[in-house]
């Protein structure tokens, strides 16, 4: 069954089968996105494919609700690559060295952001965008602005005026009240680290924890750390096996007495650096799952679960058809 953006019924089966499969309910914002897509012509969804830009994860059960996984495979991980966070709901991929989108649950019930990032590079997790389609717009800008030096040259006249079309449909929904474009544009909206987060707590992937206990290592808020005093100091914990342990040990006492702040933080640590290895691997899941359950979280219990019985796989895309 092929729907379309138009079509009620359509969006109605969709919203079924998240609330059934994943235990989320979808934002406005990605059926926007939804008829964004299928208002592009020929001309704009050239320019979008020239941007690097295309829908996937959950975007291929748009077209068809009732796809099913591969056998024994759970639909909960299609487009989920392997550091992607339980919160993380790939919808779109960004062109270059792994670099994607996604819908973030932080509370396991809303999406309150877009974040992103590049799972073959380094980089943490981009939570910039507040939709899929001012995502889209960064992505534009940046190439405007890219290409606004070289204006002279072969071939850039008429991309422009592509992705001026481009944006017209863009700005038709959303970010319409943006006249700036290129540089202006990307100095304005496009900022990779706003204000110290104090809901939130920092996080090795960078985009910060929601809970509302206390940190063991007395944390400070998301986006108030140095990123690489952090991170080198996180790293050589997961080195040094004891004091892993010792902090491990702590993080299940402490959910155990109704703080599951430390097990979130620290599972979410784990789950980013795992890199292949099965203990970090375990350790993450177990702590993710104690924390998500504490916290009443069950979509990203669920989430979690299904990931890591299915982090080895080396392809994303498991739906069949």
């Amino acid at each position: 069954m092929s729907v379309n953006a138009q079509n009620p019924a359509g969006r109605t089966a969709i919203e079924e089968r998240f609330l059934r499969d994943w235990g989320l309910e979808l934002p406005e914002s990605i059926f926007r996105f939804w008829s964004f897509l299928g208002s592009l012509g020929p001309v704009e969804e050239r320019a979008l494919g020239d941007l690097g830009v295309s829908p996937c994860g959950i975007m291929d059960l748009f077209a068809d609700p009732g796809r099913l996984p591969a056998e024994g495979i759970d639909v909960r991980v299609h487009g989920r690559y392997y550091r992607d966070p339980p919160e993380f709901l790939t919808f779109m991929h960004g062109g270059s060295d792994g670099l994607h989108f996604g819908l973030w649950f932080d509370d396991g019930r809303t999406c309150n952001t877009v974040a992103s990032y590049y799972n073959n590079d380094g980089g943490g997790i981009d939570t910039t965008a507040s939709t899929p389609l001012e995502a889209v717009r960064a992505v534009l800008e940046r190439v405007w602005r890219d290409l606004e030096d070289d204006v002279q040259e072969e071939g850039v006249p008429a991309r422009r005026e592509q992705l001026a079309l481009l944006r017209d449909a863009l700005t038709a929904l959303e970010t319409g009240d943006r006249p700036e474009v290129g540089l202006a544009y990307s100095t304005r909206y496009d900022r990779a680290a706003g204000p110290v987060d104090p809901d939130r707590i920092t996080t090795l992937d960078g985009a910060g924890g929601l809970a509302p206990g206390a940190s063991t290592l007395d944390r400070p808020g998301h986006r108030g750390a140095d990123e690489y005093k952090f991170a080198t100091y996180m790293y050589a914990l997961f080195d040094d096996v004891t004091a892993l342990r010792a902090n491990v040990e702590d993080a299940r006492r402490r959910c155990a007495q109704g703080d599951p702040t430390e097990a979130l933080l620290l599972g979410r640590d784990l789950h980013w650096a795992s890199a292949g290895d099965p203990d970090r691997e375990a350790l993450a899941n177990e702590l993710l799952l104690l924390a998500y359950r504490t916290l009443d979280r069950p979509a990203l219990t669920a989430i979690a679960g299904a990931h890591h019985r299915h982090r080895s796989l080396t392809n994303v895309d498991v739906l069949e058809g």
